[in-house]
């Protein structure tokens, strides 16, 4: 699995990470449906996540934590807007306090995922995240997102080699 392109858009407010990933459609799908697996990927190889409450049913709350080298929790929350398994997920992201309440401080996302078979097999992977506003888009960005998706996505391909 290769990351192939990381877009950022500041006149539409996106980023844009496109992975290719040598599995099914239905496979890819699993990396966001099982916890555990997404576990495995979710956070940077330093900051690993830990999927407290998981259920992508539109409407449900989905809770983590990733835990630094030093112990340091960043606690973060989903709210599922649409699922299409396996090819689409669409949901609110953003960040929590250390007992999951939302952080108003911090900006909140939409973030869509979508899977779509790639021509010669596997599956292209395109994680897209809408800003509320350029300031939030540079705030994150700043804070080290790019770098900490593409390593947190760069994880896959040992999942799915196994």
């Amino acid at each position: 699995m290769t990351v192939t392109t990381v877009h950022k858009d500041p006149e539409a407010l996106t980023m844009t990470i496109t992975a290719e990933l040598d599995a099914t459609v239905e496979r890819a799908w699993q990396l966001w449906a099982d916890p555990r697996q997404l576990e495995r990927w979710w956070g940077p190889p330093t900051y690993p996540a830990t999927f407290v409450d998981h259920d992508l049913a539109p409407g449900a709350l989905v809770t983590y934590f990733m835990t630094g080298p030093d112990g340091d929790k960043s606690h973060g929350w989903w709210q599922v807007v649409a699922v299409e398994p396996p090819r689409r997920l669409e949901i609110k992201d953003g960040f929590a306090d250390d007992s999951g309440t939302p952080n108003d401080e911090m900006p909140t996302m939409t973030m869509v995922a979508t899977l779509t078979e790639r021509d010669g097999g596997g599956t292209l992977m395109a994680i897209e995240t809408l800003f509320p506003s350029l300031e939030a888009m540079e705030k994150l960005v700043s804070m080290g997102m790019e770098e900490g998706i593409t390593a947190a996505v760069g994880q896959i391909a040992g999942i799915l080699t196994e």
